[in-house]
């Protein structure tokens, strides 16, 4: 057994936490944000009395608001020609009047192009703005409901996830609800989003004029009043104050939240951020489930147990968890990557270590699933490690990600056939890829119905050129 002591002991509470730093990265949003935001929401529902199982799905329907946000980031770059990160940290500040909404445009539209690309998209988003702006929410808004049902979450989550940027007097997004039509969750998702946002951009006070300047029309008058009782509460304000908010976040989570989750329950979790990962660009689009079932084959062939095969598998599914952090501008580009952008690229890894790290059952192996663009030779990244120093668990997950990056489609080139595919692999034996995983990899093929060999890299979505 390579995973020595590995065990699953943990709440889903703590899962759903850990995992929700991803989700703020790709938001463009400060560390922590989400659990933030269920800080302040789940204060709010407390003064409201709301009964414990309305509090329950209330926890993660504000744990999880932002479940959707990865599948409309490369639509925001293509339509607004923009860096997405940086779109979505400045969307969530602007203002309630057309003036701020113009300024946002004429502020963002482009920026970074050439000043014919800014007029032109400019011009674009000023004529079809409104119809972008739909569309991009409800995509974001209908995958984040969907990941919740994929959670066997209730309908009141998912419910609450898909309508968060409904505003109260009926001019949000995506059904224009108004007034007690919108859900309650959803409601005070917004507000908590509104408050974190400002007291992290500005101060406490600023986040309370805010509300007070949304109320009536973005946002819930009564939920606003009961918000101002925060302001009286020095537990409240020190924990939005402290270096981190998750032991408070988890303090207060639902008793039925705090229940070691079963191995099944743990891997949907993992299998459902594995697609969140995947839709952050359409040239990703299945990658992350792939790896994962290459990274099995080659683990059956080299004779894992079963343990370690499942272990394996939930490392794979998040290797590319840090690719949420990083702007589909640099992660789409078709061209070659300039230094600062292979930096970033390479910072992916980093952020993967980091949030897998905190996951306590995946910690031993935040290092493997992150390493997986180490080489052998000791020229990968984002570590330099040298061949003694890469876990097999590592290398397998190399040889798989390799082999999916190969096979699928490009924007320039079209799927690389799987012999040819192999040849390129062992011109890298011994340098980039170990050589048992890769013989493990051609039998595995081999033993592959052939209807499935012909269909692998067939994908009509192109696979990105930074995989």
């Amino acid at each position: 057994m390579l995973l020595q002591g590995s065990n699953l002991n943990m709440p889903l509470a703590e899962l759903i936490s850990s995992l929700t730093v991803a989700l703020d990265m790709t938001e463009g949003q400060p560390y922590e944000h989400s659990m933030r935001c269920c800080w302040i929401g789940m204060h709010i529902g407390e003064r409201m009395n709301l009964s414990s199982s309305e509090l329950h799905d209330l926890y993660f329907t504000l744990l999880l608001k932002d479940a959707g946000c990865s599948s409309n980031a490369a639509r925001i770059c293509e339509l607004y020609a923009t860096d997405d990160l940086i779109f979505k940290q400045r969307y969530k500040t602007v203002g309630t009047s057309l003036t701020s909404a113009i300024n946002f445009v004429l502020k963002n539209a482009g920026s970074g192009e050439h000043w014919r690309k800014r007029i032109s998209t400019t011009i674009d988003i000023l004529k079809n703005g409104t119809d972008y702006a739909q569309e991009l929410i409800q995509t974001r808004c209908t995958k984040g409901a969907d990941v919740a049902r994929e959670l066997l979450f209730s309908e009141n989550v998912a419910q609450g996830i898909k309508h968060l940027d409904e505003h109260w007097d009926g001019s949000g997004r995506p059904d224009g609800l108004m007034y007690d039509q919108i859900p309650l969750f959803s409601r005070i998702a917004l507000l908590a989003q509104v408050m974190d946002v400002f007291q992290r951009e500005h101060d406490l006070n600023s986040a309370f004029a805010e509300l007070e300047s949304r109320s009536g029309n973005w946002l819930d008058p009564n939920l606003v009043a009961i918000s101002k009782q925060l302001k009286g509460s020095p537990d409240f304000i020190k924990a939005l104050n402290a270096p981190s908010i998750v032991p408070f976040v988890l303090a207060m989570s639902p008793a039925q939240a705090m229940i070691p989750l079963d191995d099944d329950y743990f891997d949907r979790i993992v299998t459902a951020f594995g697609k969140i990962i995947d839709a952050k660009s359409p040239f990703t689009s299945g990658h992350s489930s792939r790896v994962a079932v290459f990274s099995t084959l080659i683990a059956e062939e080299l004779n894992l147990d079963q343990e370690d095969r499942r272990w394996l598998k939930r490392a794979a599914l998040l290797h590319d968890l840090g690719k949420l952090g990083v702007s589909n501008t640099i992660l789409d580009k078709p061209g070659k990557l300039d230094d600062d952008e292979w930096a970033q690229i390479q910072n992916h890894a980093v952020f993967t270590r980091e949030i897998i790290d905190k996951i306590s059952p995946l910690k031993q192996f935040a290092k493997m699933a992150a390493a997986h663009h180490e080489k052998l030779d000791g020229t990968g990244y984002p570590d330099g490690l040298l061949a003694d120093e890469i876990s097999m668990m590592t290398r397998i997950i190399t040889t798989a990600d390799i082999f999916d990056a190969i096979t699928a489609e490009r924007p320039y080139r079209s799927a690389i056939p799987i012999p040819k595919t192999l040849e390129i692999m062992e011109e890298n034996v011994g340098t980039a890829i170990d050589p048992l995983c890769f013989n493990a990899l051609k039998v595995a093929l081999n033993k592959l119905p052939e209807k499935y060999i012909k269909d692998i890299g067939m994908s009509e979505v192109p696979a990105s050129p930074m995989l």
